[in-house]
Parts: structure tokens; sequence; C-alpha cells
């Protein structure tokens, strides 16, 4: 299924999309206002939620909002790929000796075609596609090989970063949160579907220019190894945001930081696209 929030009418409710149109699940007992509390309950209401024939809507006809909107965390990782950790160092920055994880503040998420704000305050504002993971149980101490238990699905994710103030701050959270800084989308499309989280092409252009281009396979640190690792530390809860690291070619890099006006889309292989602008405030 693919699971999305979506707002008709002035209303903001859950559905899934089927194929050129937005199905209402509004009306499935258990589905409520909350994507977290859905997902927890994801594996009892399934079949319900797989049967269900609400009302439908033209996609063109409804806005998609950020299919989760209130996660406990949104986690992020650092330098997890291969050609990106080598970029990075050779711009200076040491590389991890471990997974390097760090925090986004969940009132940065803003929806999939939403735009991401570029502060007067901010000077270099930088994009980064990543495979978010939804976790869909709440859980602590995942073994190896269990993770895919725990995954409710997967999002399309835009790490959108104001350099200038990651680099002023040791845990890169400043960075890393300022309001829209956290599109994702356009909804989640839950586990069962996707047949390799780690065969995923991943596309990142800006104004139509590629930028980022790479498949989840090149992680240094693969999904497995990033639940095993955080939940040695924390129980994970469902609903909660793992963005997986993004490949090379970030704006920093190349000499390409985004300015008011840019269009960046980031596009994941069956997982879909989310496109925003930048907009100066």
């Amino acid at each position: 299924m693919k699971l999305v929030r979506f707002t008709e009418g002035g209303a903001t409710r859950i559905g899934k999309r089927v194929g050129d149109e937005i199905v209402d699940l509004s009306a499935v007992e258990g589905v409520g206002h909350s994507m977290r509390a859905l997902l927890g309950a994801l594996p009892r209401l399934r079949p319900a939620l797989e049967a269900a024939q609400g009302a439908r809507y033209s996609i063109d006809a409804v806005r998609l909002e950020a299919p989760i909107a209130d996660p406990q965390k949104f986690l992020a990782i650092g330098l997890n790929y291969k050609a990106h950790a080598e970029e990075a160092r050779a711009a200076g920055v040491p590389m991890p000796t471990s997974q390097l994880w760090f925090n986004k503040q969940v009132s940065c998420i803003t929806g999939p075609y939403d735009a991401i704000e570029l502060p007067r305050v901010v000077e270099k504002l930088d994009y980064e596609i990543e495979l978010g993971v939804v976790i869909g149980a709440r859980c602590r101490n995942v073994k190896p090989g269990e993770a895919r238990s725990v995954i409710a699905g997967y999002v399309v994710t835009n790490d959108v970063t104001a350099r200038d103030w990651q680099n002023r701050s040791p845990t890169f959270t400043l960075g890393k949160s300022f309001d829209t800084h956290g599109p994702i989308g356009p909804w989640i499309t839950t586990d069962d579907e996707i047949d390799d989280p780690h065969a995923l092409d991943m596309v990142l252009t800006v104004n139509g220019e590629t930028r980022q281009r790479k498949s989840t396979g090149d992680m240094i640190d693969d999904i497995d190894a990033q639940i095993v690792y955080l939940s040695t530390v924390m129980t994970l809860e469902p609903g909660d945001i793992l963005a997986t690291g993004t490949p090379e070619g970030v704006g920093i890099a190349i000499g390409k930081l985004l300015k008011a006006g840019d269009v960046v889309r980031a596009e994941i292989a069956g997982l879909g696209f989310i496109e925003n602008r930048v907009l100066a405030v």
C-alpha cells in the first residue's frame, strides 16, 4: 500500500493511493487521524485497509501532506555513502570511525510539494536526497537480520541543510532543523511493496539539472546495521523516521548551493518523488 495524508474540502484525512486516485480510509474502524497511531496498528488493520473502498478523489484534486507529521524522532546518518564520504574528506571533513547520527527536529517536517524556506540568516542552503525508513513497531536491541520486521515502509526525504549553521554546532542539529527543511513523502510505501530497499535508484535534480544519482546499494552501513546500532541506544517507536544517508553531488561539494526560486526534485524508484521550490523568507 501507499498510505497518504491528504487535505480535501478543508479537512485532512488518511488515505491510500490507488492508481491516480486517493481512497479515503476514514471510515475504516481504528484509522483515526494520526498516521503515527495507524502505523503502530498496521498489522492488525492491514486487511481492512487493503479492502477499503471509501470515497475516491483524483490525486490532482487533493493536497498531499507530509505522510507523517508528528514522529517522535527524525534521525539522520551522515557520510554513509562511499563517494559522498570521499568528497567530504577531500573538503577536510574527518571520516567517522562509527555511524554518525544526528537529529533533525520534527518541526522541520513539511509536505512533499511545499516550499523550502531560505531564511535571511542562512547563507549556504543545500540539498541531500535520502531514503527515509519509517519504523512500524516499538523495538529495542534489534538483532542483526531482523530489521525489516520493524519497518513499516519508506518515504523520499530531502535532508535540507543550512551548511553555515551546521558548521556552528558539532551535533549538526541547528543546521539540519530549520522549519520546512525536512520535506518527506509523497506517501509511505509499505515494506511489502519493496523487494530490496538497497537496490533503489535515487535521482535529485535542481531546475532539471541532475545533481545526485546513485543506488541505495552504495550505503556503507545498510539499513539493518543502522537499526541494530540505533536500537542498542534507544527504543524506536512507530512513526520514527530514519534518513539513511545521501550520495555524492551535494551543493557544497560542487559549488552549486540552492537559491531562491530553485525547484528541487527528489525521486526514488518505487517510492515516487517530492518537489519543492526554494522560497526566500
